[in-house]
């Protein structure tokens, strides 16, 4: 894994769906987070709170497949997951400093992200995860990863066992539950 910074975009990402402020605080500032929390409506007071944390401890902050919110909350940007498949979601982001950030489990899912206008493309799950025993595995993840002029970010299953295989990929990153919500550490 190649976690150098390429053109300022962020490397590594915690999704979210409940707020943790002294657990956020823990983990290396590199992290960014993505609130995701399909089964709640997004609370604008929430969101700007969890926003106003992130900004304090210098950490990047997206949610998960609200546009309009973020742009109108001016957060860093927006993770559009793969099953938001509209091709007008580009149009729609004029904004400066705002990243788009998408995920792929296919070549078709990859180019409707390119279309979309996303910066850098989740490809996943990398590994094994609780949720599907569907996985890319790293030869897979590569040959997805070379189908885009896109960054890609490894998604999916990553755990301090595997954390190791992340070397044998094409990615400038990875994004995570689990591994930082049991307080993870990057290491190169």
């Amino acid at each position: 894994m190649n976690t150098v910074m390429h053109n300022n975009l962020p490397n590594f990402f915690y999704f979210i769906k409940e707020f943790n402020e002294e657990h956020i605080r823990k983990l290396d500032k590199k992290v960014s987070i993505i609130y995701r929390n399909y089964s709640l409506k997004y609370n604008k007071k929430f969101i700007q709170k969890v926003k106003d944390f992130c900004k304090k401890d210098k950490r990047k902050f997206y949610i998960s497949n609200d546009i309009n919110l973020a742009i109108n909350l001016d957060l860093d940007g927006v993770y559009i997951p793969s099953f938001n498949k509209k091709l007008n979601i580009k149009i729609l982001n004029n904004k400066k400093h705002f990243l788009m950030i998408g995920s792929a489990h296919s070549i078709n899912e990859i180019k409707i992200k390119e279309k979309q206008g996303v910066e850098l493309i989740f490809l996943s799950p990398l590994f094994k995860t609780t949720k599907s025993n569907h996985f890319l595995n790293p030869s897979k993840f590569n040959l997805l990863a070379s189908k885009t002029n896109k960054k890609v970010i490894a998604l999916g299953g990553i755990n301090k066992h595997n954390l190791n295989k992340l070397k044998m990929i094409n990615s400038i990153g990875f994004a995570s539950i689990s591994y930082f919500e049991n307080n993870g550490k990057i290491t190169k």
